[in-house]
């Protein structure tokens, strides 16, 4: 199915960079940001699947997903031809002035697969920062309160209001006061029993003795932003138990629960929302990276009586753009049909087998994951670096999260022997590093 299905993988034949990607290097040190977050010197030509293959023709295999975006693969035939398909015919036409089919037919999917029995709209965005962007609009639209209720170690984007909700590191703030006001933090509860949704779990608690007590009165808040499973704060899940008190919260105060399911969405653990398994509906849901399959698309997902706010409050010129709405509909269909259930064995396997170099080396602890979103924790960042350095040497591209997790979140449509591959980079590595300092 995929290009690159025939060759082996990795395939290294150079120094890293190699002579076309140091030009290349050379050149983006002038010429672009200095923002952007690089962690090693790899500069793409080709993706296919799980497979990246560099401007000097090295071949890795990728368990980075360009940042848990490309779920269905890169480059899947079936996304690659509709993008095809879709550019000959129209490729924009701007949704907030006009009608056109793709839109129409994706907003429809996604409030039909949405969780919870409520009608549902759709609003239509270019990325993950966008969706949270819009819906701190809609809520404060919605329920004429300011306040908003964020948690420590979440991420939501770097705009004002994503960055605001923000709680992850002190880089994405320093330097760019003054935020959006009246947005408060609470810590992520890291552990909490299954029984907390009949007695009270401790989050809940927190905020209703402390929070609403002292600082934010109930009546002001408008919202709750919530990521099931925090993504750069270092995949942590909110405790299963935690969902219906959190709801019940929300619900005893009128105020709107908000889930951020930018990463942990579109059969990134399994389901297509990470919030499925918890039974409880949103108020507004925030979906985008793996929508679309690579392509920039994002959206919110409200009850239809909370899209409330009329014309011209808010709207987006590229949002829900022709070609991305059907690389959109063709990944639901992947995610679906396909899949879905290979996220789950895969992750298992990748879960077990991590769990297994983790008795091997000590300096690997906490193996977690839900589906393919899965990470391991190391002593520190600079460990983190010298680790996921090493493996991009061998091959393996990974990232990290949290203050010294790495993460793997590969394409979904990863394959066992891909899966194997892995684990045995990362074990090679690990034993090099236990004979030299890191």
């Amino acid at each position: 199915m995929f290009r690159f299905d025939h060759l082996p993988v990795p395939a290294i034949h150079t120094a890293l960079p190699g002579p076309v990607a140091a030009g290349l290097l050379a050149r983006d040190a002038v010429f672009v940001s200095g923002s952007y977050t690089r962690v090693y010197p790899l500069v793409v030509a080709e993706g296919s699947g799980a497979v990246i293959v560099d401007v000097d023709g090295n071949r890795f295999l990728d368990f980075t997903a360009g940042i848990a975006v490309t779920n269905t693969g890169h480059c899947h035939p079936a996304v690659t031809a509709a993008i095809q398909d879709q550019a000959a015919t129209l490729i924009h036409m701007s949704g907030t002035d006009f009608y056109y089919r793709p839109q129409i037919e994706l907003a429809e999917r996604l409030a039909a697969i949405a969780p919870g029995p409520s009608p549902k709209k759709v609003f239509f965005c270019n990325s993950g920062a966008e969706a949270v962007e819009a819906a701190l609009k809609l809520a404060r639209w919605h329920t004429h309160r300011s306040r908003v209720i964020a948690f420590l170690g979440a991420f939501h984007g770097r705009t004002y209001g994503a960055m605001s909700l923000s709680g992850s590191k002190l880089t994405h703030r320093r330097g760019f006061s003054p935020l959006v006001p009246d947005v408060h933090h609470v810590h992520f509860p890291g552990g909490c029993s299954g029984t907390c949704a009949t007695h009270g779990c401790q989050l809940v608690r927190d905020l209703e003795e402390e929070l609403f007590h002292r600082i934010a009165p109930p009546e002001e808040v408008a919202a709750i932003f919530v990521e099931p499973i925090q993504g750069e704060g270092g995949y942590h899940a909110l405790p299963a138990g935690c969902w219906p008190a959190l709801r019940a919260l929300c619900d005893k105060y009128g105020i709107l629960l908000v889930v951020d399911e930018i990463q942990s969405g579109m059969g990134r653990t399994g389901t297509i929302f990470a919030v499925e398994t918890s039974g409880i509906e949103p108020d507004i849901l925030c979906t985008a990276k793996g929508i679309a399959s690579g392509l920039p698309l994002g959206a919110i997902i409200a009850k239809s009586d909370v899209m409330d706010w009329p014309p011209g409050s808010h709207a987006s010129t590229f949002g829900g753009n022709p070609v991305a709405c059907r690389a959109a509909l063709v990944t639901l269909d992947l995610l679906e049909n396909e899949y879905l259930a290979n996220t789950r064995e895969r992750g298992a396997e990748l879960l077990a087998g991590l769990h297994e170099l983790a008795s091997r080396f000590p300096i690997l602890t906490s193996p977690r994951g839900w589906g393919l979103m899965i990470a391991v924790d190391t002593p520190s960042a600079a460990v983190r670096e010298t680790i996921i350095d090493h493996c991009f040497r061998a091959g393996l591209l990974l990232l990290g999260c949290g203050e010294a997790a790495i993460r793997f979140c590969p394409p979904l449509c990863i394959t066992s022997e891909q899966v194997a591959i892995a684990l045995r980079i990362l074990s090679t590595v690990m034993g090099e590093l236990g004979k030299t300092p890191t």
